[in-house]
């Protein structure tokens, strides 16, 4: 069994057990979390639209954290222009309990 979610502007393909990496959510390790976007279920066939209205996906947070620093570097030649910055994207880390649907 397999559900589509929506959250953070991305579709996740998300199974019981399964751990992923999502967008921050602002949630305490260890607290419970229900994603209500859902867009398919798939329990002996593929249940979409008005079909999965009420379903629900819930969730317990592993970890909050920061990804991998990324470099942005800008620059324009012959005119001394150049300009680094790095970026590190906040992600939190959630396993997936139960999915209602």
């Amino acid at each position: 069994m397999y559900a589509v979610i929506a959250t953070g502007g991305k579709q996740y393909k998300v199974s019981e057990g399964d751990i992923i990496t999502i967008e921050k959510l602002g949630v305490e390790a260890g607290e419970k979390v229900t994603f209500d976007q859902v867009i398919a279920v798939s329990d002996n066939g593929l249940k979409v639209g008005a079909d999965v209205a009420g379903a629900t996906v819930e969730a317990s947070v592993v970890k909050e954290g920061r990804g991998k620093k990324v470099i942005v570097y800008k620059y324009k030649r012959k005119t001394g222009y150049h300009k680094k910055q790095g970026h590190r994207q906040a992600f939190t880390q959630v396993k997936i309990e139960k999915i209602n649907g």
